[in-house]
C-alpha cells in the first residue's frame, strides 16, 4: 500500500519539479521517507535564490497549504495560506474574496501574494453555510444574505493576527478584496485600525444608493464609516462597472478627501467588473497588467519595511 502525502502542500521551484503526489512507504518504513522527504525539502528550501524583477522580490520558490483558523465568536473556519520559502522578514496580505466564493482564481491571487514576497491567507467567508463545490456554497450564501460585516471583520482581524505572529512576519499587514470582497476590504479598512495598507478592487455598495442594502447583516453603508480609516487606501475601478458605478466611485473620493484620508484611485477606461480575474468574460489583459503593477508599487510603499517596536 502507498500514501500520499497531502496535495494541499505545494512546492514550486525555477527548475524541473515533479507535481507527482510523494510515494510513502507503508509502515515500518514510513518514518524514514518521512524524515528523507523533510530533509530533502530542507535542501530545497535553502537552495532557493531571491532574484529582483521589476522593482519587486520574485520568490521562486513558496509554501502553499489550507489551514484550520478561528475566527469572528472564535468560529473554526479553513483557509489557504501562501509564504515564500525562507526565512523572512516578510510582510502579509489578507486576501478577501470575492461573491463568487472561495474559489481557484482566490487561492491563485494568494499565491502570487508569496511569489512577490509575502505570506498572504485567504479565509473562507462563507463557511459557516457548510461544505460543497464554491458554486454551491455560493447559493447558500445568498440565499441567505451573505456574511454579516461582523463576521468578515472578525475573520479578517484573526488571519491578520495570525500573520503579524509568526517568526517571518516583519509586523506589518495589509488586505485586499474583490467585488464584494472589495467592499469588505473598505468595511475592514475602516474598523480594524492595525491594518497597514488596504486595496479595494471595485468594491461596490461602498456607497449606498438603495435603502433595501441596509440590513441586519449590512447595518451601515460603509462609506459612512469612513471617518474611521486609519490605513492608506488603494483603490482599482473600471469605467464601464455598474457597481460601483463612476458616479459611485466619484462620491467615495470626494468623502475621502473632505475628511483628509490618504488614498489614490485608478480608473480604467475599456474595463468593467472583476477586470482582473482571467477566468471571467471581463478580464482585460492590459487594464489588468497596470493594476497589479500598482498593487505591488502601493503595497511596497507601505509594507515592506519592518514594523517600528
Amino acid at each position: 500500500m502507498e500514501r500520499f502525502l497531502s496535495p494541499a502542500v505545494t512546492v514550486t521551484a525555477g527548475f524541473s519539479f515533479s507535481t507527482k503526489p510523494v510515494p510513502f512507504p507503508a509502515l515500518p518504513h514510513r518514518v524514514e521517507a518521512e524524515l528523507a522527504l523533510s530533509v530533502r525539502l530542507r535542501m530545497i528550501s535553502a537552495a532557493w535564490c531571491l532574484r529582483r524583477t521589476g522593482g519587486c522580490m520574485a520568490y521562486e520558490g513558496l509554501l502553499a497549504e489550507t489551514i484550520g483558523f478561528n475566527g469572528h465568536n472564535g468560529d473554526r473556519g479553513e483557509a489557504y495560506l501562501a509564504r515564500p520559502l525562507g526565512p523572512g522578514p516578510f510582510p502579509g496580505m489578507v486576501v478577501i474574496h470575492h461573491m463568487p466564493g472561495w474559489d481557484e482564481w482566490t487561492r491563485d491571487v494568494v499565491r502570487r501574494f508569496a511569489q512577490h514576497g509575502y505570506a498572504a491567507i485567504a479565509p473562507h467567508l462563507f463557511f459557516r453555510f457548510g461544505p460543497g463545490s464554491p458554486d454551491d456554497v455560493t447559493a447558500r450564501a445568498r440565499a441567505a444574505g451573505g456574511s454579516s460585516d461582523d463576521e468578515v471583520v472578525g475573520d479578517v482581524r484573526a488571519c491578520m493576527q495570525f500573520l503579524r505572529n509568526q517568526a517571518t512576519s516583519n509586523g506589518k499587514v495589509g488586505a485586499i478584496g474583490f467585488c464584494s470582497g472589495g467592499r469588505h476590504a473598505y468595511v475592514c479598512a475602516c474598523r480594524i485600525s492595525e491594518l497597514d495598507a488596504v486595496v479595494d478592487c471595485w468594491g461596490g455598495r461602498v456607497v449606498v444608493n438603495d435603502p433595501a442594502d441596509i440590513t441586519d447583516k449590512r447595518p451601515v453603508a460603509p462609506i459612512d464609516l469612513t471617518p474611521g480609516l486609519k490605513a492608506p487606501l488603494l483603490g482599482l475601478f473600471g469605467n464601464d462597472d455598474k457597481n460601483p458605478s463612476p458616479a459611485d466611485v466619484n462620491k467615495t473620493e470626494e468623502v475621502l478627501k473632505k475628511l483628509g484620508k490618504t488614498y489614490e484611485f485608478h480608473r480604467y477606461d475599456g474595463a468593467g467588473h472583476a477586470f482582473f480575474n482571467y477566468t471571467n468574460p471581463n478580464y482585460r489583459v492590459e487594464q489588468a497588467m497596470d493594476g497589479w503593477k500598482k498593487v505591488f508599487k502601493f503595497l511596497e510603499t507601505h509594507l515592506a519595511a519592518p514594523s517600528k517596536q
